[in-house]
């Protein structure tokens, strides 16, 4: 299964670091990752793969904490619902 996963705020030392951590702590593999800074904000965006079928609702609360500690909000979502999302 693939996630898509995105991260917003403030840019600052250690969001790469800290978003990467979490999600090899997760056991969850980045496929591909794209990241930028505007002006003063940070924004990313990351394909991610699960070797197995994940407690989606664990992960986010996971990534959410991880976000809060940064300073940042992180955002996952089904690649399937994301994909379709944007197909209107």
């Amino acid at each position: 299964m693939r996630a898509i996963l995105t991260v917003i705020g403030k840019d600052k030392v250690g969001i790469i670091a800290g978003v990467s951590q979490k999600l090899s702590e997760l056991d969850i593999n980045i496929v591909d990752v794209t990241q930028t800074i505007m002006q003063e904000y940070f924004t990313m965006m990351m394909m991610l793969e699960f070797k197995q079928q994940p407690d989606f609702e664990l992960v986010r609360q996971e990534l959410t904490k991880t976000g809060d500690a940064l300073g940042v909000t992180i955002s996952i979502q089904n690649e399937e619902i994301f994909e379709a999302m944007h197909k209107l």
